[in-house]
């Protein structure tokens, strides 16, 4: 029962992540909060339709585009969130290629390690979100106090 609300927090925080990213992000937050999502789609697709044994071996295959993915934006965007969520999402890759060529049964380090890993990426977009937002209401402040955007009774006090 533990398991099954923790897996309901983490999809929560994904879903959350992703509408913020959507509604206050920029062009890299999006496709960022994107990607995310898809993978948790993805992964959950593959543990409905996968067999358990090509398991390990379709989740590494998700999580490398998944770093794909998180390279392409830092390369495009050249942010440093986005560089550490690139690096983040090549820890997670690392967890399943290390399980998976070790033949390790997945166990409690390994939840452990996948979900802090996958908070940690959903941290460093819900930073680049909020500093994505900011900027963009500092120059439209600016922009408005450039353009006269005071009131002609206004008085400074």
């Amino acid at each position: 029962m533990a398991n099954f609300f923790l897996i309901q927090i983490v999809w929560l925080a994904i879903l959350a992540t992703f509408v913020f990213a959507i509604w206050k992000g920029g062009q890299a937050e999006r496709w960022a909060g994107s990607l995310v999502v898809a993978g948790a789609i993805f992964a959950f697709a593959m543990h409905k339709i996968v067999p358990a044994d090509l398991l390990p071996t379709a989740l590494l295959g998700g999580e490398f585009l998944l770093a794909l993915g998180f390279l392409t934006l830092a390369v495009r965007f050249a942010s440093l969130w986005l560089g550490a969520a690139m690096l983040l999402q090549a820890v997670q890759f690392m967890l399943h290629a290390w399980y998976l060529l070790s033949e390790r049964p997945r166990d409690t380090f390994y939840s452990m390690v996948n979900n802090v890993d996958t908070i940690g990426i959903l941290i460093c977009i819900i930073v680049g979100t909020a500093t994505a937002w900011r900027r963009r209401s500092a120059a439209e402040a600016s922009a408005s106090g450039a353009s006269g955007g005071e009131s002609p009774g206004a008085t400074d006090l």
